[in-house]
């Protein structure tokens, strides 16, 4: 885990802080003025210990007031039970989350389906597209971006050119387009919010991942790029989307085994349903195998001990 002072690097108005996270967790945005102190997104569930030190840090005695989720993906929400339990703070949610919310319907709400975790969380209000937020005194639009997930939004402020983008954008791409490996449109939705993003008149960029950026014509060509290809083939983002979960899971419990590794593409539907887009049921040993191989490959995030699969 890593905290990035953006104003070192991107000039930004001081009422907005970016702490940049390793993976597991997405990044946090702290929005700081006169009346509230807002969270953008809180991390992963076993980062919600360093998400807090880092509010608490910035904050000092001063309490955390608002959190704003910009999708209900669990490296965005994770820290929210923790910060809830520290702060008596609010907590917005895209509307359209708010039934599974409320009723914790882990399945609708993807934890189940990607093998991951996140404790459970109340929410006090809801935002959706067309809304308007004042944050870190600055007016932020809020935006849908529905592709890599059908409820996603991001937060606009026209007056610094500044796009929180969560998921949509990155410096070098975008999440996975989940709603494919469904069955249901993402390629889509993607090409629409890019096409969204590169009409509005953005300065910089923060991303979900990775750091701001103000490079943002050529992050849009790169996304392009990116998506024309998994478009081209659906079997690609499938076997991206494969390896990134695995990725993710092995970042979370550090070692595991092939066995328990397709024991885990069972029970968890979004692998699942990537790896049925790959090879038949009956081929997955093999499939498994492959992916791991790539992924431990040179300087890969993971490496192989027999039967047993390492995150490095």
């Amino acid at each position: 885990m890593t905290e990035l002072t953006t104003a070192l690097t991107i000039a930004l108005p001081a009422s907005v802080r970016v702490f940049e996270r390793g993976w597991l967790s997405s990044n946090n945005v702290l929005l700081i003025d006169n009346d509230c102190a807002a969270l953008v997104d809180t991390g992963y569930a076993t980062h919600a210990q360093q998400t807090r030190a880092l509010v608490q840090q910035t904050l000092g005695e001063r309490p955390l007031d608002l959190i704003v989720n910009t999708h209900l993906h669990s490296d965005h929400c994770g820290g929210n039970a923790l910060l809830q339990t520290t702060w008596p703070c609010r907590t917005l949610i895209p509307a359209c989350e708010a039934d599974a919310v409320r009723d914790w319907d882990e399945a609708r709400l993807t934890f189940r389906a990607t093998a991951q975790s996140c404790e459970r969380f109340v929410f006090t209000g809801t935002i959706a597209p067309g809304a308007m937020l004042r944050l870190g005194a600055l007016d932020w639009q809020v935006l849908g971006a529905p592709g890599h997930d059908p409820h996603s939004l991001m937060l606009y402020c026209a007056a610094e050119r500044l796009l929180i983008s969560a998921d949509a954008l990155w410096e070098n791409g975008f999440g996975v387009i989940f709603p494919e490996l469904e069955g249901e449109s993402g390629f889509a939705e993607q090409q629409a919010v890019l096409e969204a993003i590169a009409a509005l008149d953005v300065r910089v960029v923060i991303p979900g991942h990775g750091a701001p950026f103000t490079n943002v014509e050529q992050a849009l060509e790169r996304s392009f790029s990116r998506l024309a290809w998994l478009w081209a083939d659906p079997a690609r983002n499938a076997k991206n989307a494969l390896k990134v979960l695995i990725v993710f899971k092995l970042l979370d419990v550090r070692a595991t085994s092939f066995a328990a590794l397709l024991e885990m593409l069972d029970g968890a539907a979004a692998m699942r349903a990537a790896a049925l887009m790959l090879r038949p049921r009956g081929e997955w040993p093999a499939l498994v195998k492959a992916i791991v191989g790539e992924l431990a490959a040179g300087n890969g995030p993971l490496t192989v001990d027999g039967e047993r699969i390492v995150a490095r």
